[in-house]
């Protein structure tokens, strides 16, 4: 049966669901603008010591800024611009095209059925986040 992507993409949410896996796309850009902004800002008020509690409080303040920003896999899943769903699917296709089943909900099965074929496409899919997305992937609540 051939395959759609939009069934993929369930297929992978279904995979990144079990194993609740959230991502974080590093802000890290951000978060050195809001220290270097702090540490000017503290060094034109209070000279050198307004420039030491300055980069303290700003590098506080940005690190604080890009922590804790997971969302779920499946949500970052559905919010791929279709170019992006289109390179996953050509990868997943890859992995489970040698398998016989007649619709979605029987592939979702087969693969949830399968440690082995869970366990690719759980490699496969970190690979793209941390590559692709330059994200964080963290796993459990």
């Amino acid at each position: 049966m051939p395959l759609v992507v939009g069934d993929i993409m369930k297929l992978l949410c279904s995979v990144s669901e079990a194993r609740k896996m959230k991502a974080a796309v590093k802000h890290s850009g951000r978060g050195a603008l809001v220290t270097g902004a702090v540490a000017f800002v503290g060094g034109l008020v209070g000279g050198p010591p307004g420039l030491a509690v300055g980069g303290a409080v700003g590098g506080l303040l940005g690190a604080w800024m890009t922590s804790g920003q997971f969302k779920p896999v499946p949500q970052i899943l559905m919010e791929l611009p279709p170019a992006e769903q289109e390179k996953l699917f050509n990868q997943v296709t890859a992995i489970v095209q040698n398998l016989e089943w007649t619709d979605a909900v029987q592939l979702t099965m087969l693969v949830m059925g399968s440690e082995a074929l869970q366990q690719r496409l759980l490699t496969l899919l970190v690979g793209y986040i941390t590559k692709e997305l330059q994200a964080e992937v963290q796993y459990g609540d």
